[in-house]
């Protein structure tokens, strides 16, 4: 098999029949000998200042080995700023927090021992939205919050703002006062979505010969090293992190959660525990995708150009900065993103309120702010009397133009995309006549994202019998990029088959350290690493074959298995006598690679607070969909959806066209059903599967795809992340279809049939957020939060 034709193939995934069958042991169903059974005490209020917690009588009942509180931990970690403990400290700051964990030979001892801890609470006043938040004199949630260490300088907070980036580029007072330029705003309000994935978050945790061995259901192995190490007291050296198959991610499992609880009763018990949360917590304390409230206005000519932007996006962090913190610098890339800006100033807060704390998810903020920028570009299309698809043709990104923070970008994508969608629009009937006496609506709608990059090393062993074992620290998490882009990568570079490159699962005391399994990062880092490592296990291959076969390594290829004298098939060996020669001559072949991103400067002086500044690998996305809408019940049924997607280069289209299906039908999960709500208390509304809705099966519609390989990319072999930016566009798609189908402003989402009838009787109120104080004018700063 060449090295082409290795690199780009339909390769199946080897876990998908184990999986169908249920063989597949993910981390809930782990056991070991003796081990512990753990619950976790949560507040049941969202707000109150602990008096006293006596753990006392719940110490003493059947089969309690261990109880942890705060006093076990008292460090705090985050991403930014530092202000998050692992359980309640001195005061109650949502609902569901943890205040104790205890381990038990069962679990029903485990909960009884939970429910006879005697905690006492003074009620104390709750912030629960963001408006509420922001107001005058409002409670703080932190009000210690000058005491935290910043972890990254150069974002402001203070108060409820728990962090803000911000961008400015050139001279939007100046775009503003312009008399040739028409003036559109747009407010936009956005809920949560909670991951669902099957597998809830889970660990098991020993503590033996003075080290933690943590085994659980993430992302990021590496993350959940360090802060378990922070905040058990000892060396990040003194943890080691294993991950067998994840049940699905999202993002929610992009952190460290429930491993620091386990290892603290681990050590407390010393025997083996196991903590896994109920579908209910999972519900309540997820970190869902966050409810966020954007403004945005452009200054357009009436030829269509953007000479100015301003936008606020507020960012519903919950009681923790956490994820937060960091997602803040999407914003930049996805609302300055998409179109040209004469141009920008854009501020993004993450707010502190008393709610569960919230996180990545797919695509992270990107997929609102798609839908807010896109719903907007359709208003600004709408107040000039410009068609939207020739707006777009006229507007996007293309090669040398500026980005958002002041990046160049490199090719003209977009343009060659949206021509390719009109091809495919022109080349099909259109659905209009399955709507009936229906409402109808069609949308094209473009995206911009990122695959983030970060630094990922890879081993690669090559085996006695011709077969070669890649070690990396990175996690197969349903995506199939661990077993099947890798080892084609692997396998191309060696001359093997990918079934003939084995994958070791993530162990942090083998592999090197990886930034961690999101962000359409695996194929492009740990690729590029791999890439690299086998490489260097080819030149020395490459050496010891050129001494068997008396020939240059210069006129030697691998292939099929075999190397080969260039030209003379048949004259050479197989892969396996050359490396049974150098295990016995020179000793076992192995080589190890590494990569991080270059980094993409942002011009200097234009943002402030971003964790990228700019990106290295953008990606785009065309989508296009067609609605109908009963006016008597408001229920949208999508009729066709098509995308063209940026990929680089796609090495497994079949595993491509298996991420951007299912990537559409979490986004139209997102646009039409999925809606978290949070009542006056606190607690999140939706507790189980049977009160938050998600697609069916009756809900999935079929997507066409169309694969646009060639954009630049420093990815190997010129690949980009396939798997996070299907569902970019997909609220934005429906949203602006939905809007074309009725005549009305669509500012929020999801689009149930409630909602769509409110706009249909015209019984909603349009959108306006007063608590953003001056949001075109004044940092959180200056506004004197």
């Amino acid at each position: 098999m060449s090295e082409t034709s290795t690199a780009t193939m339909n390769f199946p995934r080897r876990d998908a029949r184990d999986k169908l069958q249920g063989r597949t042991r993910y981390t809930v169903d782990q056991g070991r000998p003796g081990m512990l059974h753990a619950v976790q005490l949560r507040a049941e209020v969202p707000s109150a200042r602990i008096v006293r917690t006596d753990t006392s009588v719940a110490r003493k009942m059947p089969g309690v080995r261990a109880i942890v509180t705060a006093e076990d931990s008292p460090a705090r970690h985050g991403i930014g700023i530092a202000d998050h403990p692992l359980f309640a400290t001195g005061c109650i700051r949502y609902d569901g927090e943890p205040i104790a964990a205890v381990a038990a030979e069962t679990l029903a001892q485990a909960k009884a021992a939970a429910a006879a801890i005697i905690v006492e609470l003074e009620p104390l006043p709750a912030v629960i939205t963001m408006a509420d938040a922001l107001a005058p004199d409002a409670p703080l949630v932190h009000p210690d919050w000058r005491d935290y260490e910043v972890l990254l300088e150069g974002g402001a907070h203070a108060g409820n703002v728990a962090w803000e980036a911000t961008v400015v580029r050139g001279d939007t007072d100046a775009a503003f006062a312009r008399d040739d330029v028409e003036i559109v705003a747009s407010c936009f309000r956005i809920g949560r979505q909670n991951h669902l994935s099957f597998e809830p978050r889970a660990v098991v945790a020993s503590y033996e010969d003075g080290r933690f061995h943590i085994e659980t259901s993430t992302q990021v192995p590496w993350t959940v090293r360090n802060v378990t190490a922070r905040l058990v007291g000892v060396p990040a050296s003194h943890v080691r992190v294993t991950v067998p198959a994840v049940g699905g991610g999202f993002g929610l499992k992009f952190d460290c959660s429930l491993e620091p609880f386990a290892a603290l009763l681990a050590r407390a018990a010393g025997r083996p525990v196991k903590l896994v949360n109920s579908r209910e917590e999972e519900m309540l304390t997820c970190l869902s995708r966050e409810n966020a409230e954007i403004r945005i206005r452009s200054a357009v000519t009436g030829q269509g150009e953007i000479v100015g932007r301003e936008a606020v996006v507020l960012m519903d962090c919950g009681a923790y900065g956490g994820e937060q913190i960091f997602l803040t610098t999407m914003t930049a890339h996805t609302l300055g993103g998409n179109y040209r800006l004469g141009s920008v100033k854009i501020s993004t807060r993450a707010i502190y309120t008393n709610t569960a704390p919230n996180g990545a998810f797919r695509a992270c903020n990107g997929v609102y702010n798609t839908f807010a920028l896109e719903r907007h570009t359709d208003e600004i299309c709408a107040a000039i009397g410009m068609d939207p698809l020739e707006f777009r043709r006229r507007n996007v990104l293309g090669d040398k133009d500026l980005g958002a923070t002041g990046q160049v970008f490199e090719g003209d994508v977009m343009r060659p995309m949206l021509d390719r969608m009109a091809e495919l629009r022109e080349a099909k009937p259109s659905k209009k006549h399955l709507a009936g006496e229906r409402l109808y609506g069609r949308a094209t709608t473009v995206g911009t994202w990122f695959i983030f990059v970060g630094p990922s090393a890879a081993t690669v062993n090559l085996n006695p019998d011709g077969s070669a074992t890649l070690v990396t620290s990175g996690v197969e998490i349903g995506s199939g990029s661990m077993m099947q882009s890798l080892p084609q990568i692997v396998a191309s570079t060696l001359g093997l088959r990918p079934q003939d490159v084995v994958v070791r699962t993530a162990d942090t005391d083998a592999g090197g350290f990886d930034l961690g399994v999101g962000g359409g990062r695996t194929t492009v880092s740990l690729g590029a690493a791999s890439l690299a490592a086998a490489v260097e296990v080819r030149k020395k291959l490459l050496h010891v074959a050129s001494d068997m076969l008396e020939a240059s390594t210069e006129d030697l290829v691998l292939e099929n298995g075999r190397v080969e004298i260039l030209g003379v098939k048949g004259s050479g060996t197989t892969i396996e006598k050359v490396a049974e020669r150098a295990q016995r001559m020179t000793g076992p072949i192995s080589g190890s690679g590494a990569f991080t991103g270059p980094g993409v400067a942002a011009m200097p002086g234009c943002a402030a607070g971003h964790f990228i500044d700019a990106i290295d690998i953008p990606v785009f996305a065309v989508h296009d969909c067609e609605v109908a809408v009963d006016p008597e019940t408001g229920h949208v049924e999508v009729l066709s959806y098509t995308v063209v997607q940026d990929v680089g280069r796609a090495l497994n289209p079949r595993a491509i066209y298996g991420q951007i299906q299912g990537g559409v039908v979490q986004g139209l999960g997102y646009a039409l059903h999925e809606e978290i709500s949070i009542g006056a208390n606190g607690r999140i509304c939706q507790a189980g599967l049977e009160t938050y809705r998600v697609p069916l099966a009756q809900d999935v519609v079929p997507v066409e795809i169309s694969l646009y390989e060639g954009a630049p990319s420093i990815g190997p072999l010129g690949t980009k992340g396939a798997g996070e930016v299907p569902i970019l566009n997909v609220a934005a798609a429906i949203a602006c279809a939905v809007s074309n189908a009725t005549g009305r402003r669509v500012q929020e989402i999801p689009l149930t049939p409630p909602r769509v009838l409110e706009l249909l009787l015209g019984n909603n109120q349009p959108l306006d957020f007063p608590h953003i104080a001056d949001t075109w004018r004044d940092n959180v700063i200056a506004a004197g939060f």
